[in-house]
């Protein structure tokens, strides 16, 4: 344990750099707001503190909106942007800086081109937001309930930054950099099923009023938002998630735990 505390020291590629000192009563007003993170292994929590304080240092938080940004809403964030990196590093984050934290849900400017060609102007509510290689938001609203809303499986600081992480080879589409077209080709073999089966029990479900399935629906929506929605409920809903997902939840552990299948 303590060889890998040493190696996340460095995992900003700043030799001598120090984490940013979280005060003991606000990590533990932290873990308080979000079980799933004080239910981690004392190991596990211990790294995450330091990871978070890493991650504190290199990202810069910005209210829109006039939201003033607290300590405690930014280790809020961190402590849940971490968790998905908690053995592969921050250096999967190293291609953005800000974070820009909203009090609710956004609305984004979108266009659609229509078989006619005729071009529609709408707007898209959002609860957060991954911009390839540029900074990710979010709405506090929803941060704030992550401790209430992981019973469903959500989480909307995990989902944007799965997004990050799916994106570092590129456009998101579902698939992590892996190291081989061997590597990708296992996990692709894993996650195809599993998308198509959910996205016909979403289809049943909204069709024909089948029992609708415990997972957001937006994951059916494409691969690269089904990566993300299944990674929010295997990080805050482990057990629940392995119900429905026990395949899943072994790529996942291969590859956000031990990576030993991907190396």
């Amino acid at each position: 344990m303590l060889n890998w505390l040493r190696q996340l020291a460095g995992a900003l590629g700043l030799p001598g750099a120090r984490p940013r000192a979280i005060p003991e009563a606000l990590w533990q007003s932290t873990l308080q707001r979000t079980p799933f993170l004080a239910r981690l292994p004392a190991p596990d929590r211990q790294a995450l503190r330091l990871l978070v304080g890493y991650f504190l240092r290199s990202k810069e938080f910005s209210g829109a909106n006039g939201l003033q940004v607290t300590d405690a809403m930014a280790v809020d964030i961190a402590a849940q942007a971490c968790l998905p990196v908690l053995r592969l590093g921050l250096g999967w984050y190293d291609d953005f800086t800000g974070i820009v934290v909203h009090p609710g849900a956004m609305l984004a400017r979108r266009q659609s081109i229509d078989p006619a060609g005729v071009v529609h102007h709408y707007q898209e509510a959002l609860l957060g937001e991954a911009m390839q290689g540029g900074p990710v938001t979010l709405s506090w609203q929803d941060v704030a309930a992550s401790g209430a809303s992981a019973e469903q499986g959500h989480n909307v600081v995990i989902h944007e930054f799965v997004h990050k992480i799916d994106m570092r080879d590129g456009a998101a589409d579902g698939c992590p950099p892996l190291p081989s077209r061997a590597a990708q080709a296992r996990w692709r073999a894993v996650m195809q099923p599993a998308y198509d089966e959910f996205c016909e029990r979403v289809a049943m479900a909204e069709r024909f009023g089948a029992e609708p399935p415990w997972l957001d629906a937006y994951g059916a929506t494409a691969p690269a938002e089904f990566f993300a929605v299944a990674c929010e409920a295997y990080f805050v809903n482990r057990e629940r998630f392995t119900q429905d997902f026990a395949a899943l939840t072994s790529l996942f552990d291969q590859f956000f735990k031990t990576n030993q299948a991907f190396g």
